[in-house]
C-alpha cells in the first residue's frame, strides 16, 4: 500500500517516529537504529510496511531499505512479530544479523528485548534452512565463486550466503556481489555494498 513515508518529523519516542506528510502524522513503529538517524523538525524518508492482522493496523518505518528487508524476512518466521523483529534490529544490522545466522550466534540475537534462547535458535535454524535450500540449485558459473561448503567458504562466498539469509537466492546474490572489488573488504563490508546495489 505505502512504499516510503517522506515529511518533517513531529516527534520520537522509543520504537516510534511521527511523520508530518501533508499535514497528516503517520505513526511508525521503528527500530531504535532508525530513531538514532532522525531528529525533530528535520525532513525524513521512512521505507513502510503495513502490518495487518486481526484487529491490528500498524505501520513500520525504516530508515533504509535493507532494514526493511530484514524486517520482513523476520516476521516470516515462527514465533517472531514485528515488535521482536523491531527489536532485533534495534541491536544489530541486516549485515551483522545475517553473520550471526551463518556462524550460529545465538547470543548477539538474545540481546533484543523479548528474544529467549529458544527463539534465538528458531531464528537461526530456519533461516539456516532456507539457505541450505537454496544452495542445492546450481549458482551461475558467470559470477563469483560460490560457497563450497560449512568451514571452506570464501570471502565473497559468506557474502552471498549472508544475503541469501536475507531473502535473496543465489543468483540475485551472485548478480549483485559480481564487479565488486572484494580485496581488502571485510565480509560485513561486502553485503552492505551488495544490498546497496539491490535495493536502489
Amino acid at each position: 500500500m505505502f512504499d516510503f513515508i517522506r515529511g518533517e518529523v513531529a516527534h520520537t519516542e522509543p520504537y516510534l517516529a511521527v511523520i508530518d506528510a501533508g499535514g497528516v502524522g503517520y505513526a511508525c513503529h521503528t527500530s531504535l537504529s532508525t530513531l538514532q538517524t532522525l531528529h525533530t523538525g528535520q525532513t525524513a524518508r521512512l521505507y513502510t510496511f503495513l502490518y495487518l492482522r486481526e484487529g491490528i493496523c500498524d505501520l513500520y518505518g525504516f530508515a533504509a531499505r535493507e532494514e526493511l528487508a530484514a524486517f520482513k524476512m523476520l516476521i516470516g518466521i515462527s514465533g517472531v512479530g514485528p515488535r521482536v523483529a523491531t527489536a532485533i534490529l534495534s541491536v544489530t544490522t541486516p549485515e551483522r544479523l545475517a553473520l550471526s545466522v551463518l556462524t550460529g550466534d545465538e547470543k548477539a540475537l538474545t540481546a533484543a528485548a523479548g528474544v529467549g534462547k529458544k527463539l534465538a535458535q528458531r531464528i537461526v535454524l530456519e533461516l539456516k534452512d532456507k539457505l541450505g535450500k537454496s544452495f542445492s540449485a546450481p549458482a551461475s558459473a558467470s559470477g563469483p565463486a560460490s560457497p563450497v561448503g560449512p568451514g571452506a567458504l570464501t570471502q565473497v562466498g559468506e557474502a552471498q550466503a549472508a544475503l541469501m539469509v536475507l531473502g535473496y537466492s543465489a543468483a540475485e546474490a551472485l548478480q549483485a556481489l559480481n564487479g565488486i572489488d572484494a580485496e581488502e573488504m571485510s565480509v560485513e563490508a561486502l553485503i552492505r555494498a551488495a544490498l546497496r546495489r539491490m535495493v536502489k
